[in-house]
């Protein structure tokens, strides 16, 4: 990765690696961390000059970098060695609360019964169908586990079955870097096709004659999916036609089917504009044509059903409105309006069914289920009983059914799926997710606070704990927060909270600004030039469950991962006398010179969220609250850093440096450790159980540091 920025030259003899592996002393004396010494680089911008000592850290092939990777892990290894025991309870615990042998509830689609289901003891789902009937006979579609075999990494991405029910495609990811293979199976008899698509985006939509597959490609480098291609089954992949190429590196491409089935949609997307190009299923020689042009602040998604196009648009609608258009007139000035904007509804989403329209909404922060049918401008909202709540609606795939089904989940409530009657308005539960064990809801409380932050603006706080659990200075107390992309941090279950919650911790999630709890001005208000609202109101937050009691700064925890790894960085430079310990996961650190690095993935379609630093202005902002050039001489809380040698989204090195320059830096003797999944990526290791077992490995740090081992 980064061929555009110059290694930097070494002259035997001259420099020193070290990397010290760590050892335990007779003693008894605690293990050395390894030491990061190397030529540093010299940085310079708009006139400015620093300096990266950690900046070599990019190579990903040298030998040297996986080497120091591998002592840090040795180090993390040997400070956690007197925890072993206790991760091994949290992850028996984990798995004896899960349902190993479980099956989701099954959709209806074009014929077929589909579902996945869990063997027990295995990683990974087995995707399967049956016929008109779940009596029917089980077909298996995919089996992960079989597939996985061999590979340190398995991921399946995106299931696509033909319109005559006759061919599967389906994308794989075996390397952690959002790199898909396509490949095609035989639903008749069980064979695979001989053409494999390498480097695509893992989604694909099949054209009406069951033949052809359109498919977005990724760059190699900069995994931006900037084509869409066409391939035509028991064809080589190496002769596809490219449909549509974007030359704008801000945006990437997607394609996808519309409710109706009639139109493939191509969606071009930055994170300020999008731009839609149709393409009638049933002509997938034809050419995409343009449903509305990209206009510079202009966003808007679109879906078809029954002869009319439906346009969520933000089209002088800072909350968003919907809008409606006929199938040949669908420029903006054909749009009609349909929902109106309001102030203080944040329109998320919408769904098509042939008798009704159901919106997803959000009002004071909590998300809303509105089901309209045809012809009333009103309808109704489904109502919940819970003070905090997560509710969407889940998918239905045929339009042709008043039976909407929805999702639903609290701090409280295991995730459940519900069947509501939208003409009776009658709901059946479906499934609610098992927590093995015995777990009894009504021994946990759930609180939604307001906190004030420094410009007076409230943050919502939502909070989870054991009913018998004290507010008090002694109390451990977890929160975390995320603040981006204006993505909203819902109030959900997670049984492996559990092991946190019945040792006396409290979790709360800081709704700080950033996301869109509270609309979409609450997603402005927390990036560009006012990014650094999303650290002040978690601090704010933070402060606030002192002052009221329910911890001390003694006993106080955060934790946050990707771009929440970023808040992470910015209040541990900003307020470290505040927290005990912070456990910051794949965390985005290194925002200046990722930033100025455009063959990094993510880098060019994200101008609009951070600011393009080669504008002076953005880059003097960046650079006064990048948790990497901002550390500084002095005691910082203890700290588990996590990443993965492939991630695609936050490169390894960016915490790989972070902790460096930590380690060289700080004042205090607080542990500092640095954990690198060598075979994962982003989203840490794949397979259920694995998985669980880095959860139980974060939460033996967090009883490590809050003196609850039992």
């Amino acid at each position: 990765m980064n061929k555009n920025l110059p290694r930097i030259a070494v002259i035997a003899g001259l420099l020193t690696f070290l990397l010290p592996l760590p050892v335990r002393a007779a003693d008894g004396a605690p293990p050395r961390p390894p030491v990061a010494n190397r030529v540093p680089k010299e940085l310079v911008m708009h006139g400015h000059a620093r300096v990266d000592e950690y900046y070599w850290l990019n190579q990903r092939q040298d030998p040297e970098v996986i080497a120091y990777l591998q002592a840090e892990n040795a180090y993390t290894d040997e400070v956690m060695k007197p925890r072993a025991a206790l991760r091994e309870v949290l992850y028996q615990e984990m798995v004896g609360r899960m349902k190993q042998d479980d099956t989701s509830v099954p959709y209806f689609e074009n014929g077929y019964w589909y579902y996945t289901r869990f063997v027990k003891g295995k990683e990974y789902p087995v995707h399967c169908r049956r016929k008109k009937s779940m009596q029917g006979v089980e077909q298996v579609l995919l089996d992960g586990n079989r597939m996985a075999e061999g590979h340190r990494y398995f991921h399946v991405g995106r299931l696509a079955v033909s319109p005559d029910n006759a061919t599967l495609a389906y994308s794989v990811d075996t390397v952690s870097r959002r790199q898909y293979r396509i490949r095609f199976r035989s639903l008749k008899t069980g064979r695979e096709y001989a053409e494999e698509i390498r480097m695509t985006a893992g989604s694909m939509a099949w054209a009406a004659d069951s033949r052809t597959l359109f498919y977005p490609v990724i760059d190699p480098e900069t995994l931006r999916s900037f084509k869409v291609c066409r391939h035509v089954l028991g064809t080589p992949a190496e002769n596809d036609a490219s449909v549509y190429e974007e030359k704008d590196e801000t945006f990437g491409v997607t394609v996808g089917l519309s409710r109706s089935r009639r139109y493939l949609i191509l969606a071009s997307r930055s994170t300020l504009s999008n731009e839609y190009r149709i393409l009638d299923a049933s002509r997938p020689a034809g050419e995409f044509r343009m449903f509305q042009e990209r206009v510079r602040g202009l966003e808007y998604s679109i879906d078809h059903l029954n002869d009319r196009f439906y346009i969520l648009t933000n089209d002088g609608a800072v909350n968003f409105k919907l809008m409606q258009a006929a199938g040949d007139k669908t420029g903006r000035e054909f749009w009609s309006e349909l929902i109106a904007h309001r102030p203080d509804v944040l329109l998320e989403d919408f769904e098509l069914f042939n008798g009704h329209l159901v919106l997803s909404e959000r009002r004071a922060g909590l998300t809303q289920i509105r089901v309209l049918p045809w012809g009333d401008a009103q309808g109704y909202t489904i109502d919940f009983p819970e003070s905090a709540f997560m509710a969407h609606p889940a998918f239905t795939a045929e339009p042709a059914t008043h039976l909407m089904r929805f999702s639903y989940t609290s701090l409280t409530t295991p995730s459940s799926v519900v069947e509501f009657n939208m003409k009776t308005r009658e709901r059946k539960l479906l499934k609610r997710q098992e927590v093995l064990g015995g777990y009894l809801p009504e021994l946990y409380a759930t609180e939604r606070l307001m906190a004030p932050a420094y410009d007076g603006t409230r943050v919502p706080i939502s909070l989870v704990y054991r009913k018998d659990t004290p507010r008090s200075a002694a109390t451990p107390l977890l929160l975390y927060g995320y603040g981006s992309y204006g993505a909203s941090m819902d109030p959900a279950f997670s049984p492996m909270r559990l092991s946190l919650l019945d040792r006396g911790f409290i979790f709360a999630i800081a709704h700080v600004r950033g996301g869109q709890e509270l609309g979409r001005s609450w997603y402005d208000d927390g990036k560009l030039f006012r990014k650094m609202n999303t650290f002040t109101d978690f601090i704010s937050c933070a402060e606030y469950l002192v002052r009221r009691g329910y911890t001390s700064p003694g006993k106080l925890f955060a934790s946050g991962g990707s771009a929440g790894g970023l808040l992470m960085g910015a209040v541990a430079n900003l307020r470290p006398d505040l927290f005990c310990g912070i456990v910051a996961a794949v965390p985005f650190v290194d925002v200046v010179t990722t930033m100025l690095d455009p063959s990094i993935p993510l880098t060019t379609s994200e101008y609009d969220e951070w600011g393009d630093p080669n504008q002076a202005e953005y880059y003097d902002y960046m650079l006064s609250y990048s948790p990497y050039d901002n550390v500084r001489a002095k005691d910082y809380p203890a700290m588990l850093v996590t990443t993965g040698l492939h991630d695609s989204q936050v490169q390894y090195f960016e915490p790989a440096k972070w902790v460096a320059r930590l380690r060289a830096l700080k004042t205090d003797n607080n542990v500092l450790l640095l954990r690198t999944n060598m075979e994962a990526g982003h989203g840490g290791a794949s397979g259920r159980f694995r998985r669980l077992e880095e959860v139980a490995f974060e939460y033996a740090f967090l009883l490590r540091l809050a003196g609850g081992e039992q």
